[in-house]
């Protein structure tokens, strides 16, 4: 009898999220963990070429261990140096109806 090791299978959309719990024969990859899931038959078109364990991004070659839990991860929609550049600009630009603010100094007149 061979021993098999229990790992998760996670995937996240904005209105649908869905964890599977598995059994794998040790020496499993990350991928091979996905594809025996049967996931992508609850998320069509699903993308594994990202995946994770516990937030941190591992290659698809990956050995797993006991527990561990496989995030498939979705492309970014925005590249994020660009994301914070566009927001940097935009909360620096001078908002419309703004009042210009005078320095606090109380001036004495004589």
């Amino acid at each position: 009898m061979t021993t098999r090791i229990p790992v998760e299978v996670a995937h996240a959309l904005p209105e649908k999220q869905m964890i599977l719990k598995i059994e794998v024969a040790p020496g499993t990859t990350a991928l091979q963990a996905v594809l025996q899931s049967g996931i992508s038959d609850h998320f069509p078109g699903l993308d594994t070429n990202q995946l994770g364990i516990f937030g941190e991004v591992v290659q698809t070659d990956h050995i797993l261990q006991a527990q561990d839990r496989v995030e498939i991860y979705r492309p970014l929609l925005a590249d994020p140096k660009e994301a914070r550049r566009k927001r940097a600009s935009r909360d620096a630009a001078p908002r419309k109806g703004a009042r210009k603010t005078t320095p606090s100094v109380a001036v004495r007149t004589r």
